[in-house]
């Protein structure tokens, strides 16, 4: 078995584990910034085997400038997103954020009678 065999390349910026919806960003992520243990990864998730966390990190290894760049710019694209969903919240995100701060009211009227009652 070739090491490309494990992937389906669906686009060049879209990496997966066969016979499963993990991209190798998702392993590579927790195995480089995060340094889990390739067991650790994949008691994380129960669709991947030990087996296929080894080989996407072989993969990388064998790959690394051209890897290095997919999550580079895998890494971009979420804070692009992470930005676009700042900027134009979801109706369910803007409903959230009125109940967090709510509760935050709730929870600092309550903390004034506390110290008052002290």
């Amino acid at each position: 078995m070739q090491l490309e065999d494990y992937f389906n390349f669906l686009a060049p910026n879209d990496i997966r584990l066969k016979g499963t919806r993990v991209g190798i960003e998702t392993i590579l992520y927790d195995f480089i910034h995060r340094a889990r243990t390739p067991e650790e990864i994949a008691q994380t998730y129960p669709s991947l085997t030990l087996e296929q966390v080894y080989a996407t990190i072989l993969y990388y290894l064998h790959n690394k400038k051209a890897v290095s760049k997919y999550l580079a710019d895998w890494l971009e694209w979420n804070q692009q997103q992470i930005k676009a969903q700042q900027l134009n919240p979801s109706p369910t995100a803007i409903r959230m954020r009125k109940l967090r701060a709510e509760q935050r009211k709730k929870i600092g009227s309550s903390r004034v009678i506390m110290i008052n009652y002290l």
